[in-house]
């Protein structure tokens, strides 16, 4: 069986772009990866403008909560990518590392909050065609 990549999503306060993103990846990779999500100063509570964009396209956040982010979740992934966090997350030899610069989405109007879903939307599927390519015939 190949190895199923394992991809964790770290943002400052867990409550927008990081969970935005892991709910894409899951959306349009399936069982494909691992995904995970966290904060380097985790919030209670995900962003409402977030969990609205993303109902708007059918991926439900809504039970999801702010997770921190530990050294053992960044230890056993494949690739880390940071939105705004970089100088914080903790670095491991072997691991790949992104750092998607994305505005924090916290008090942006609706439209605003939609173009940078749909802008992460891109990075994920760059992604998922980095890490796991479509054969060739």
């Amino acid at each position: 069986m190949p190895h199923k990549p394992s991809v964790l999503f770290v943002g400052v306060r867990n409550t927008g772009r990081s969970q935005m993103a892991a709910g894409l990846l899951t959306a349009l990779a399936g069982d494909r990866f691992d995904v995970r999500s966290a904060g380097s100063a985790p919030a209670e509570t995900l962003d409402p403008t977030a969990l609205e964009v993303m109902a708007e396209i059918g991926i439900a956040l809504s039970g999801l909560r702010p997770k921190p982010l530990t050294m053992d979740a960044v230890g056993i992934s494949d690739v880390v990518v940071t939105m705004g966090c970089a100088d914080v997350c903790p670095f491991f030899p072997g691991i790949s590392y992104r750092d998607w610069m994305l505005p924090d989405p916290t008090g942006q109007p609706i439209d605003v909050v939609r173009a940078l879903r749909d802008h992460i939307r891109i990075l994920v599927e760059n992604l998922i065609a980095e890490l796991v390519p479509t054969p060739t015939r």
